[in-house]
């Protein structure tokens, strides 16, 4: 099985001086999801929990909503014309009498590390409608100190960024700011689809009453798996893309960005985050 990092040769110049060093590497390798047998889509990814990225993958796609519409996931056998196994290649096989939606024709069967999922047809394809319609009750809230907090703890518990530099990060925290579960991949869709899918293989979802906390931006397709799982406020460190500001308005989601230090932009959502009152002026 594909190793999480890599040694490779790398010539160094420090102020002037040349040397020749091993360097550690994220390792990238493509993943072919394959559904009931037929393929699917091909991500790149980082190798390990392979198996959560394939099922959160198809959480968000709206195929799987809770364990029970899971049979198995296996590794492909024979995954080269030599018959080697890759462990770069899995099928995930749904329980009897799950729907599947017409998916393929929708978007590419190609994803990338840095866009997730890329061609999609319309606006409306890609909103699919959810299962678990966000439903904190009573509704989450959470301070500003908390959130503030966040960003750190979701980098101390980088592992794998501390040697290489190069993995993004997702983290699912509870309403008190308690670490939940922490997962890292080259592409920062793949980190959440691995939270996602560790959690509907727990019987977890929908995580009504968590905080999605991602490194790097918020782009649409992150809002549109936090809503299909179910979750009410999802933080990034960077700036939200219009469209997952948009998502988010019309779902209910609690959207942050550029959470840095003490600072950070709401854009969505604003009553799950218990603010003070402004002191009166004169």
């Amino acid at each position: 099985m594909g190793r999480v990092t890599e040694r490779r040769k790398v010539v160094r110049i420090r102020d002037g001086v040349v040397s020749s060093r091993p360097d550690t590497l994220v390792t990238e390798e493509p993943l072919e999801i394959r559904l009931n047998g037929k393929p699917l889509a091909i991500t790149m990814r980082t190798p390990g929990d392979d198996f959560a990225l394939a099922v959160g993958f198809l959480v968000s796609e709206g195929v799987l909503a809770t364990a029970s519409d899971l049979r198995n996931v296996v590794y492909c056998a024979g995954a080269t014309a030599d018959g080697v196994n890759t462990y770069n290649v899995v099928d995930v096989q749904t329980a009897p009498g799950v729907r599947i939606p017409d998916i393929t024709l929708e978007r590419n069967v190609y994803t990338t590390s840095s866009c997730g999922l890329c061609g999609k047809a319309s606006l409306d394809a890609v909103r699919t409608t959810t299962r678990h319609p966000i439903a904190d009750s009573p509704p989450l809230r959470v301070g500003p100190e908390l959130l503030a907090g966040l960003p750190d703890r979701l980098r101390a518990s980088q592992q794998v960024f501390d040697r290489t530099g190069g993995l993004h990060a997702a983290a699912l925290f509870d309403e008190e700011g308690e670490l939940l579960d922490v997962r890292e991949d080259v592409g920062r869709h793949n980190a959440v689809d691995k939270l996602v899918g560790r959690a509907l293989q727990g019987g977890n979802l929908p995580l009504s009453r968590t905080v999605l906390m991602v490194s790097g931006r918020a782009s649409f397709e992150l809002a549109q798996k936090a809503v299909m799982a179910g979750i009410p406020l999802l933080a990034a460190v960077s700036a939200p893309s219009s469209l997952a500001v948009d998502l988010a308005a019309e779902t209910g989601l609690t959207l942050v960005g550029f959470l840095r230090g003490t600072s950070m932009n709401v854009y969505a959502g604003e009553d799950r985050i218990a603010l003070r009152a402004a002191a009166p002026q004169g």
